[in-house]
């Protein structure tokens, strides 16, 4: 805790210097060789290129035989406009750190550094994993797990920064944690005519608004009052001439679940609609249903020891240790999550002085920079309190 105390400003200078140069998922070329460059001549094996993209995993082998674990963090970032005031602001338009993937990498490289210094008190081996691409489907992540690269793991830890709280606070969370999400495309083909004539043609638009009303009884007609679910309808392309009946529109959605279950229960719905859309307008639909991330179940038992090692820390730097709700975004640290029993907890950063902080995608989205001590101290407890060192 000493060392990770003496480069907190180093954590700082990495999460700025991320901060200004970020990079979209699967492009984060220059990324990925800033962290590579950070391992040059220490005493680890490093893997580049893991995955479909730029994925890095870092093996620190312990001096003595024992478990085997994983610490993630991800370091895409968002193609957000910045809005921020800050000196260190993003030098690429149009592409934004507003996430924290930045302070998550930031905090994991010093972390690392000072494990890899300590990795003869270490029973066992830490693989740290430097994902990419986690904000873009397919992700980063499953192409990490099915590359078998941490098949030896036991169990898997990550952080996400989240202003929810000041810095100084830890959240927890057990069973499902965050969101699944599925993407939905629906292309709806009809018949093109004049406004005066609807008889003459088969308006693709009226049957498309008919779907955007009747997609929501999925979730107030068909999940039970206390499963969760969201379906959005966020694009509905029909633009054309006012007086000409389109011949075919369509629409773009975004789907959340918080089980398995749910998951399967709209898929099955939505698509069960799409059929009676063919039949009850005498149109013909295309549909696209893809599942994206899973949703994010931490381990009870693992997230009970991880809660447990953070309350009895004593740090000054780690105020408080709470639960907190269960979180309506996804994240593909999920696929982690279902291979191996794992836990992934939350970092307090909300900005000192601010009482209503913009959050997680927003492009005024700042943290405070002391949450990524509180970041890196955190996981470290964990790791020495799986261990069972000092």
């Amino acid at each position: 805790m000493e060392m990770l105390e003496s480069r907190k400003d180093e954590m700082i200078d990495i999460r700025r210097h991320l901060h200004k140069n970020p990079e979209l998922s699967f492009k984060e070329e220059k990324t990925a060789q800033y962290i590579i460059d950070f391992y040059k001549g220490k005493d680890v094996e490093v893997q580049s290129n893991v995955g479909n993209g730029y994925g890095i995993i870092v093996t620190i082998k312990g001096g003595k035989p024992g478990k085997n674990i994983g610490i993630r963090a991800d370091f895409d970032a968002l193609p957000i406009v910045e809005e921020t005031d800050v000196s260190f602001k993003s030098k690429n338009e149009g592409v934004m750190h507003a996430c924290g993937h930045d302070g998550h990498t930031a905090y994991l490289l010093v972390l690392a550094d000072c494990l890899i210094q300590l990795k003869d008190e270490i029973p066992g081996t830490i693989k740290i994993i430097h994902q990419h691409a986690e904000e873009v489907p397919p992700g980063g992540a499953k192409s990490i797990v099915d590359s078998g690269i941490l098949d030896d793991l036991d169990n898997i830890f990550g952080i996400h920064l989240l202003p929810m709280a000041p810095a100084g606070v830890v959240g927890y969370h057990a069973g499902f944690s965050f969101n699944g999400r599925a993407y939905m495309k629906l292309k709806i083909h009809g018949r093109g005519g004049h406004g005066s004539s609807p008889h003459l043609a088969n308006d693709a638009i009226v049957a498309g608004a008919h779907f955007v009303t009747a997609v929501q009884s999925i979730i107030s007609r068909r999940l039970s009052p206390f499963d969760i679910g969201v379906i959005t309808i966020g694009s509905f392309d029909g633009k054309g001439t006012f007086n000409v009946i389109k011949d075919s529109v369509e629409l773009e959605g975004d789907i959340r679940y918080m089980t398995v279950e749910t998951k399967a229960t709209i898929e099955k719905e939505v698509k069960r609609l799409v059929k009676g859309l063919e039949e009850e307008f005498g149109v013909t639909c295309d549909l696209t249903y893809t599942n994206d991330y899973p949703p994010l179940y931490n381990d009870p038992a693992v997230t009970a020891k991880v809660a447990e090692f953070l309350k009895n820390a004593n740090d000054k730097d780690i105020k408080e240790v709470k639960e907190f709700p269960a979180m309506p975004p996804s994240e593909d640290f999920a696929y982690y999550a279902e291979k191996f029993p794992s836990c992934f907890f939350y970092i307090a950063c909300t900005p000192k002085g601010v009482e209503k902080p913009y959050f997680n995608h927003n492009p005024k989205f700042d943290i405070d920079e002391d949450a990524l001590l509180v970041a890196a101290k955190a996981v470290g407890y964990v790791v020495c309190g799986y261990y069972e060192l000092d």
